[in-house]
């Protein structure tokens, strides 16, 4: 029996070797493999004197050679394929030991060059394990040291399951698959190509989750996500737990850190859907102002804040029962008092989601047969051009609320109504079949919570149709709004607008969120 064993990653490589060498497993190696095995002081033989062929462009070509992949890929069973090995005089290569260069890793570097790139292009890599995967009846495909111990046991067993090998095979074309989408998706992005006619994609599985948003739907969650938050505490993460941790994050993303004057944003949300806003100097302040807006809804609900959450935020928040508290960082004293109740989850803002690091992010949704694809929507809104097209002019406050509701309306379902002054929200009104029926929720929120909507701004996250919303939100008492604009009744709707001396701003650019 022989392995042929290349890995860029070398963890466990050594010791896995030699076990193999202890059970009459004979040694193949390439390169800087081939290095530490020997080094290591275990019996190695070179690639080139398998194939009489010394490696050539710069170890380009080395491996793909008939004396390899006839190796590989001889059926055993066929005694045709056996005769032919025989004539040619190649030996049998049983284990196929595998990992790639790390393109994904090397194309992570905003700075890195298309050339540079282009060395990380593994090939004869690939061709040995699609070979051994491809062969898997009578040869293991190894790409994972997780797995070292697993095709141990079996050759020290004597007998090497076809589950195993299945599940190897498996294993190593979705390897090689994700390493192609990796390189796809850098090609296109290179060529500027935002929808290929094929669109490649490859995830990791990062964890299996408890369910999906009911409890009898299996989930999973695949990707990177927890190179932005870390778990700090509480039970395992749900797929509603995911998706309302993504919306704290992209909502408060649209706010300014605190660390550039702006205050401390807070936001408390339910069902991925904003239901207070606060920014104030301190981090309490801000979750007082957040919590006025309804004080009900939180019950259960994901608290986000940009700054260090302190001990006191932390005590306010331990009054109420919350599912998830989401902050950059917290201090010893209130992580200690948070962590008191167990099912709360506490997850740290490892970094954050910039329009840097969401370059050719797309958004997906599946439907039957396939899925929707769309690029995220994450211009920046304070560059957003706005045209005043009212006889009077928003005041200096009324355009800080009026920017303040609409970096809110933006992640609230549609049809969507914010009212707000410039530092919290007042009334969130989401997810309407009607605009008016929105704002009328907003309104009656704002009531309940005993807010006044006198000299509010209002933001809708698109047109108003007809100008019935507009007076309805100026019966409420709001005096400034904005919204994109683009009805074929804005004549209409600026004329009620005159009518009742309110501001209103059109920004020509709508946030629909379904």
């Amino acid at each position: 029996m022989r392995a042929l064993i290349s890995v860029f990653d070398k963890q466990q490589i050594e010791p896995f070797a030699r076990a193999l060498n202890d059970l009459g497993v004979g040694l193949i190696s390439t390169g800087k493999t081939h290095r530490v095995l020997t080094e290591a002081g275990l019996v190695v033989q070179r690639v080139e004197d398998v194939t009489g062929f010394p490696e050539i462009l710069d170890g380009r070509v080395k491996t793909l050679h008939p004396a390899i992949h006839a190796g590989i890929l001889a059926r055993r069973d066929c005694d045709s394929h056996m005769q032919q090995l025989a004539a040619h005089a190649i030996g049998q290569i049983d284990l196929v030991v595998v990992n790639l260069y790390p393109f994904a890793r090397t194309v992570a570097d905003p700075n890195v060059t298309l050339a540079a790139a282009i060395e990380q292009i593994d090939i004869g890599g690939v061709a040995l394990l699609r070979a051994a995967a491809k062969n898997f009846a009578h040869v293991l495909a190894l790409v994972d040291p997780a797995d070292y111990a697993a095709v141990l046991a079996a050759l020290e067993a004597g007998h090497i399951p076809h589950e195993l090998r299945l599940r190897l095979a498996a294993k190593a074309f979705a390897h090689t698959a994700a390493y192609d989408t990796a390189i796809a998706t850098y090609l296109t992005r290179e060529a500027d190509d935002p929808f290929p006619a094929v669109l490649p994609l490859a995830w990791e599985r990062a964890q299996v989750l408890r369910y999906g948003e009911n409890p009898h739907q299996p989930a999973a969650l695949y990707g990177s996500f927890f190179e932005y938050v870390e778990h700090l505490h509480g039970k395992e993460l749900s797929y509603t737990n995911v998706l309302d941790i993504s919306a704290a994050l992209s909502l408060l993303e649209d706010f300014p850190t605190p660390d550039t004057g702006a205050g401390v944003t807070l936001a408390i949300l339910k069902h991925t859907n904003p239901c207070g806003v606060g920014v104030a100097p301190t981090a309490l302040e801000a979750w007082h102002k957040a919590l006025a807006t309804d004080p009900q809804s939180p019950f259960g609900g994901v608290i986000g804040v940009n700054a260090l959450c302190d001990l006191a935020l932390a005590q306010a928040i331990n009054e109420i029962f919350s599912e998830i508290v989401l902050a950059p960082d917290f201090t010893p004293e209130a992580l200690a008092l948070l962590q008191q109740k167990k099912n709360r989850r506490l997850i740290r803002i490892r970094q954050p989601i910039t329009p840097a690091s969401r370059t050719g992010l797309h958004v997906l949704q599946s439907v039957p047969g396939g899925v929707l694809v769309q690029a995220a929507d994450i211009a920046p809104l304070d560059a957003e051009p706005y045209q005043v097209v009212t006889e009077r002019a928003p005041t200096d406050a009324e355009l800080q609320a009026l920017r303040f509701a609409w970096r809110v309306v933006k992640h609230v379902k549609s049809n969507a109504i914010v009212y707000s002054r410039e530092d919290r929200t007042l009334g969130i009104g989401a997810g309407q079949m009607s605009r008016v029926d929105s704002s009328r929720l907003a309104v009656w929120k704002a009531q309940q919570a005993g807010l006044s909507l006198v000299g509010s701004a209002v933001a809708s996250d698109a047109l108003f149709p007809f100008a019935d919303g507009v007076e309805a939100a100026i019966a409420a008492g709001a005096t400034a709004i904005i919204q994109p604009g683009g009805s074929v009744r804005d004549a209409e709707v600026i004329a009620a607008a005159n009518k009742a001396g309110a501001a209103m701003i059109f920004t020509g650019q709508r946030h629909f969120w379904h």
